[in-house]
Parts: structure tokens; C-alpha cells; sequence
């Protein structure tokens, strides 16, 4: 059981780290060898150079100006300094609105710590309940519980204090929520209404097209949009099968990279002896051979795959999948198009918001309509196993990481961990580290699952992730780290007590494992969001390329790697603290500061990293808020619950009660939010687009946007190769699109006349009177 000595070692130890991270950061971004990995976001964006070659060849890679250490923290007021415009216009406004959730959290939990410790505080601490049931009930605690709400007598009327409490947090997080939500849908219709023209605003992914033995996808596709949206169509892009291609793209440019490596060490080392590699396993037994002469062969090979493989895809129609991407002449159009039904048949002709070009995944565009949701329902299952399974490893690693498990696992380390310092380092950090180790894999296996269900945009593939990792963690990380967590601590007393006495241990438990989640708070939230900013892995990563691989600017471009956000991982983590703060908030208050902590470290450090460093991947215009929002109301309904559980173990029966309407307010509130706010972020209102539309027309009459739209949804293995037969394979694309003939013998969909034959196929009263 952590006391508050295990604690203020735990919180110095991860201080100190956080300090010494801050610390060697304020050294490598000094450095001008480093410019590229710390600033890299102003170089993409073509707005830095490399610094200054000052102080001869020592002052090319090393800064020779002592002052500039001296201010080794002077980035966490910079990062404050851009204004919210502004800092939309540098990042985007996912950035900016994922910002917005640290900020959330400091709003809500800033003033319900100081209410918290006013008032929880002092009603918890002024008696003896813990003292009592240590004598006579064999119940073990430390002087941090005698904070919570266990130190309170069963049926006392204190508990009124927490009832109370938990209202004015319900009332104040509701509040914060709604102002938050309203906010965002705001900034949200005003980015759409003020950004600059994309493809994705006049296109729409088209699915699940019906075949037909007569024409292929392309000519069905644009006879159906000719008739059906005659004035607004544009024009249209077949969805493609490349994937193979692509999977040889990759390989060649891995190719291309061993053979610059191996051509850079022959030149530089400037010795007659010609760099040998292995053909075997991992390039470490097997034949030997001339590295340069191996690779040069391999890429020549690989590139004459890739022409046969181009031409294939562009020429088999088997390669066209029943999906296309259909732009129309104004946003106006597109919005109706992708918001209403096309067909009587609602399984065909499915029609939705193209995301824009960098924003989809185009592996899944592949995957066949009618497995989609096969794919779903098992990945549904697997994921019910990963989660209610990976609770037993997590609750046994958890009470091995304690002073107890380890003494029952090594006897012989008793004398060693008995020790006061090594007791209060594992009880204060062991724990929280064996946990955050053992969810390193689980980001990766969650994204796996997601795009193996097939959903085409990078940015719904990380929302997707992120709500399974939510899920994740509030049933492993916080209902198994305190159910199943106190189980094993509580092993002996349980067996000793009758059924009946058991919900009241468990109970007392609950507030009791706050422990171990400031450690995991500190051990994660603090020293991990430190680590954060230092960038170790694409720090090496760009230092290994450019010593081996980079011959050219371009090359040291596409060396830097900044990434991103990270959605998928990151929402999930704060969406855990907010969970935390608001299940303690009533119950153990002490961990309210550590969490605020969190925030606004986080807060600073992230909002570093997107004006300096994140390059985001992708702009769905905060289209993840109501995801946010749900979440939050979740954990608030889940704290509501567990303190009316809690009470119930408690005996407190009159005061219990009137905790029951809780849950029915906050529901009956997030029912109203979504039917206010969330309409802004699931459609388009028709009047934005109409305003915009015409605002366009007026400033760009002669505008060609077809011209621009033409290209915008071709597979990137079509452009921006450095084959010269790319433009001859956009060609025929687009040829593919423009000549239309007319074939069809059999009944059409939409009889009407082709643009190029004017013969028009017989219309259903037709085929249906030559059946009679």
C-alpha cells in the first residue's frame, strides 16, 4: 500500500526525469545538425533555412553561443504566444481543436480540485474510520486514504458532503461541455466557410455500383450521374485495384535506397574495394556479391514489374472496382449527392463525402463492398477476446509489480526491496511503468484491426482506433486495475470473509487503488509527455538517412519524418485522465492535482510540437468532437454510477437515492447536445455551400474546375513517379472517363441517351410490353 512518502519519491523521481528530458531537449534543438528534427514543420513548409554556418566548421553542427543554454525553457512561453487564428492557419484546425481538449480538461478539473479540497478534503480527513477498521477488521490502509472517501463511517451523514459535491462537478462539467461544444461547431462551419478550394468539396465516393454485362463501371457510372444530377456532374474517376502496384512501388524505393547507400559508402571511402553484400536471410549468410551491381539489377528488375503491372491495372477491367469518385460543377451539388438517397435500392449506388486526396487509404478502396461488413463482425469479436482476455495478464503483472507479488515470486529479494528507498521506488513506480509497458503493441493491433474492416480515410481509421483504445482502457486499465488489482491484494481477506462482507471490501478497495493511478499519472502523464518532445526515433531515423541515403535536398526533405498527432493513441490517453479525474473527484480528491499537472504540461508541450514540429497527415475540419464529447460524457456517467455503488457498500441509504437522477440528467443532456451541435459536424448545410458557391463565381468566373478536379482522386501510383510513362497511364485514365460509349443491349438503370452514340436504351414499359 503506497503511503505519501511513496508517492513524494515517485513524484520527485518523475520530476527529475521530466527536467532532465527538458534539459537535453534545450541542448539538441540548439544545434544546427538538428534544425530539420525539431523545426521540421517550417521547413516542409518552405519557411526556414538551415541555420547560419557561423564559427567555421565547429559552428555548422555545434552552437557556439552560450547565452542561447541559458534560456534552455524559453520554448514553453514561444508555444504560448501564437494566437488561435493564427496558429489555424499555420496547423489546421484539427490541431487547434485537439488542443482544445487539454484546455478542456484545465477548465473542468481546475475548479473542481479547489472545490474538492475545500470541502471533500477536510470531511474525509476528520475521522478515524480507517484507524478503527485497522484494529479491528485487519483492513490494511496508508495516510493517503484517510483523504477518501473510506475514512468516512458507514450510514454518517457526512456523505451528504459527496452528494452535494458530485451535483456541482455533474452541473460545472455539463456546462463546460456544452460552451466547449459550441464552441468548436462554431470554429468548425467558419474554417468551412473561410478555407480555400479542396477536391473533396465537390466530390463524392460512390459505392457498391450495380454491374452490368453490357458497359463497364466508368461508362455505367457516368450514364447514371447524366441523368440523375444532369446540371451539377462533372466528372468522374473509377476506383482502381492497385494495390499490387503499390506493394512494388514500395519495394522498388527500398531497392533504391540500399543501392544509394552502398554507391555513397564506395564513393566516400574512395578505395578500389567494391561493397559486398549477402543474398540470404537479413543480408547476414548466403552467396556473396557486388552490392551496387545486386541492387542495380534488383531495381531494373522491379521497374520493368511495375510498367507490366501499370498497364494491367489500366487495361484489365477486372482491376476497376464497382466505386468511383464523381465531382460536380458546384458544392452545392455535391452536398445534395452525398446526402440523400440515389435509388430505390438502398444497397446500391451508396453514395458519401469523398475525404480529400491525402486523407484516403487506398489499399481499402480495394475491398469489395459486400465483405465489409463480414470483416466488421469479426473484427467486433476479436476485439470483445483481446479485451475481457488481456485483463488476466494485466491484473497478474499488476500484482506481481508489488511489494507483496514480488515477495511471494523471490523470496530471496526480501531483504533487498524491504529496504525504505527500493519499498517506496517499486510501490511508487513499478506498477504504473509494468502497465504502460505492457500497452506499448496495443496502438498497432488496434489499427490493424481498423483498417482490415476496410474504412477508406486515414482520418476515420484513427477515429476508429481511438474508440476501441478508449474501450481498451476503461475496462483493462481502470476497471481491471481496480477490480481486478484489489482482488489480488485483498486475496487473503476475501477468503476469510462470507459472501456479504465481500461488495463492502471491494468497495473500500476502489478509493484505496488511487494510488496506483497517480503513480501510472505521473509515470505517464508527466515523464512520458517530457519524453514526448524530445523525438529520439525520428531524431536517429534522420540522422541514419542522411548519413547513408541523402544525396540531394530533396532527399533531405524526405528524410524528415515529424508525424503526427497521433489521434489514434493520443485522444484515448486523455480521455483516461478525464475518466480518472471525474471517478475521484468525489471520492479521493488528492488525485485531482496530479491531473491538472497533466494537462497543462501537456497543453504546452503538444502545442510545441504542432507549431514546430507535427505535420498533419490530414484535415477533417474537428470532425472528431463528438466522439470527445461522448466520451466525456461517458466517464461521468460511469463516476456516477460508482460513487452510487460505493455508497451503497457505505450504508448511506437515505443519501444514496438522490444520486439516481444524475445519470438521467447527464443523458437527457448529451441527447440535447447531439441534436444541436452534432448536425454540424456529420452534414453539410446547404446554405454554406450555396454561399460559398457563389462567392466563388464571383470572384473566378473563368475558373477551370474541371481542370482541377480532373487529376485530384488518381491513385498516387500514377503521379509523381519518376517513370516517363506516368503521364501516358494519367492519359488513359482519364480517357477512360471522357469516351463513353454507348453498348448496352439490356435494360438500363436510367434510360436515357448517351452523350456520344444519342441512342438511348428501352425504358422498363417498353421491355415490360414486349414481355406480355
Amino acid at each position: 500500500m503506497a503511503t505519501l512518502k511513496d508517492i513524494g519519491v515517485s513524484a520527485g523521481i518523475n520530476i527529475l526525469t521530466a527536467f532532465i528530458f527538458f534539459i537535453i531537449f534545450a541542448f539538441l534543438r540548439l544545434q544546427p545538425f538538428n534544425d530539420r528534427v525539431y523545426f521540421s514543420k517550417w521547413y516542409l513548409r518552405g519557411l526556414r533555412s538551415s541555420p547560419a554556418s557561423g564559427g567555421g566548421f565547429a559552428g555548422r553542427f555545434v552552437n557556439l553561443e552560450l547565452r542561447s543554454y541559458l534560456k534552455f525553457l524559453h520554448w514553453m512561453p514561444e508555444a504560448l504566444k501564437m494566437p488561435e487564428r493564427e496558429l489555424i492557419d499555420h496547423a489546421g484546425l484539427d490541431s487547434v481543436v485537439y488542443l482544445r481538449i487539454y484546455w478542456l480538461g484545465l477548465k473542468i478539473f481546475a475548479p473542481i480540485a479547489m472545490l474538492a479540497w475545500a470541502v471533500l478534503v477536510p470531511v474525509n480527513w476528520t475521522n478515524n474510520e480507517l484507524e478503527l477498521a485497522k484494529h479491528f477488521k485487519n483492513v490494511t490502509s496508508s495516510d493517503i486514504d484517510k483523504l477518501t472517501i473510506s475514512n468516512i463511517p458507514e450510514g454518517s451523514n457526512r456523505f451528504w458532503a459527496h452528494i452535494i459535491m458530485a451535483y456541482a462537478f455533474t452541473i460545472w462539467t455539463c456546462y463546460m461541455l456544452m460552451k466547449e461544444y459550441e464552441t468548436v461547431a462554431n470554429m468548425r462551419l467558419q474554417f468551412l466557410a473561410s478555407e480555400g478550394r479542396r477536391p473533396d468539396q465537390f466530390t463524392v465516393l460512390v459505392r457498391n455500383v450495380p454491374p452490368d454485362p453490357d458497359e463497364t463501371v466508368s461508362e455505367l457510372v457516368e450514364h447514371f450521374f447524366l441523368v440523375n444530377h444532369p446540371d451539377n456532374y462533372l466528372t468522374h474517376q473509377v476506383v482502381c485495384n492497385a494495390n499490387k502496384l503499390a506493394d512494388l512501388v514500395s519495394k522498388k524505393t527500398k531497392l533504391q535506397n540500399w543501392l544509394d547507400y552502398y554507391q555513397l559508402k564506395y564513393t566516400r571511402n574512395n578505395s578500389q574495394i567494391r561493397p559486398i553484400t549477402k543474398l540470404g536471410c537479413l543480408g547476414l549468410c548466403g552467396q556473396k556479391v557486388d552490392a551496387i551491381e545486386h541492387y542495380i539489377a534488383e531495381v531494373d528488375k522491379t521497374s520493368k514489374e511495375i510498367a507490366e503491372e501499370r498497364e494491367n491495372v489500366v487495361n484489365d477491367q477486372k482491376s476497376v472496382m464497382p466505386a468511383s469518385f464523381v465531382s460536380f460543377k458546384t458544392r452545392w451539388a455535391a452536398a445534395v449527392c452525398a446526402q440523400t438517397t440515389q435509388t430505390r435500392n438502398p444497397t446500391e449506388w451508396l453514395t458519401e463525402w469523398a475525404a480529400e486526396p491525402r486523407d484516403i487509404y487506398w489499399p481499402n478502396l480495394a475491398i469489395p463492398y459486400v465483405s465489409l461488413t463480414v470483416r466488421r463482425l469479426v473484427m467486433n469479436v476479436a476485439f470483445f477476446f483481446l479485451t475481457f482476455f488481456f485483463i488476466i495478464p494485466i491484473a497478474f503483472v499488476q500484482s506481481l509489480a508489488t511489494i507483496e507479488g514480488i515477495e511471494k515470486v523471490a523470496p530471496f529479494l526480501k531483504v533487498i526491496i524491504e529496504k525504505d528507498f527500493i519499498k517506496s521506488l517499486i510501490q511508487g513506480l513499478l506498477a504504473g511503468i509494468a502497465l504502460k509497458l505492457f500497452l506499448i503493441f496495443l496502438p498497432a493491433i488496434l489499427m490493424s484491426m481498423s483498417k482490415f474492416e476496410g474504412f477508406t480515410s486515414v482520418s476515420f481509421l484513427e477515429r476508429r482506433s481511438a474508440s476501441r483504445y478508449y474501450i481498451f482502457n476503461l475496462v483493462n486499465v481502470f476497471l481491471g486495475s481496480v477490480i481486478a488489482g484489489a482482488a489480488f491484494e485483498q486475496l487473503n481477506s476475501f477468503l476469510n470473509q462470507s459472501p456479504n462482507q465481500i461488495p463492502k471490501t471491494i468497495g473500500m478497495a476502489i478509493p484505496m487503488k488511487a494510488t496506483f493511478f497517480i503513480t501510472y499519472i505521473m509515470v505517464d502523464g508527466w515523464a512520458g509527455v517530457a519524453g514526448e518532445i524530445l523525438m529520439l526515433k525520428p531524431l536517429i531515423i534522420y540522422h541514419l538517412k542522411n548519413a547513408f541515403l541523402v544525396k540531394t535536398e530533396k532527399d533531405r526533405e524526405e528524410a524528415m519524418n515529424p508525424g503526427s498527432i497521433g489521434f489514434n493513441t493520443g485522444e484515448p490517453q486523455i480521455q483516461l485522465y478525464f475518466l480518472l479525474g471525474l471517478v475521484y473527484a468525489p471520492v479521493t480528491p488528492m488525485l485531482l492535482p496530479f491531473i491538472l499537472v497533466f494537462f497543462a504540461l501537456a497543453y504546452v508541450v503538444y502545442r510545441h510540437q504542432i507549431i514546430n514540429v507535427y505535420n498533419q497527415e490530414y484535415e477533417s475540419a474537428a470532425a472528431f468532437w463528438p466522439d470527445v464529447h461522448g466520451r466525456v460524457i461517458t466517464a461521468l456517467i460511469i463516476s456516477q454510477l460508482l460513487l452510487m455503488g460505493l455508497l451503497g457498500t457505505k450504508h448511506a441509504a437515505s443519501a444514496a437515492p438522490f444520486l439516481i437522477a444524475l445519470p438521467v440528467i447527464t443523458i437527457g443532456f448529451h441527447r440535447f447536445c447531439k441534436g444541436r451541435f452534432e448536425p454540424a459536424f456529420v452534414r453539410y448545410p446547404l446554405q454554406e455551400a450555396m454561399m460559398k458557391d457563389t462567392l466563388e463565381r464571383a470572384r473566378e468566373p473563368n475558373l477551370n474546375l474541371k481542370g482541377y478536379l480532373q487529376d485530384a482522386y488518381i491513385h498516387p501510383v500514377f503521379k509523381g513517379g519518376d517513370n516517363d510513362d506516368d503521364g501516358d497511364m494519367i492519359g488513359k485514365l482519364e480517357n477512360e472517363v471522357i469516351i463513353v460509349p454507348t453498348k448496352r443491349q439490356s435494360r438500363r438503370n436510367t434510360p436515357a441517351p448517351s452523350r456520344i452514340s444519342g441512342e438511348s436504351s428501352p425504358s422498363l414499359a417498353v421491355i415490360n410490353g414486349k414481355e406480355v
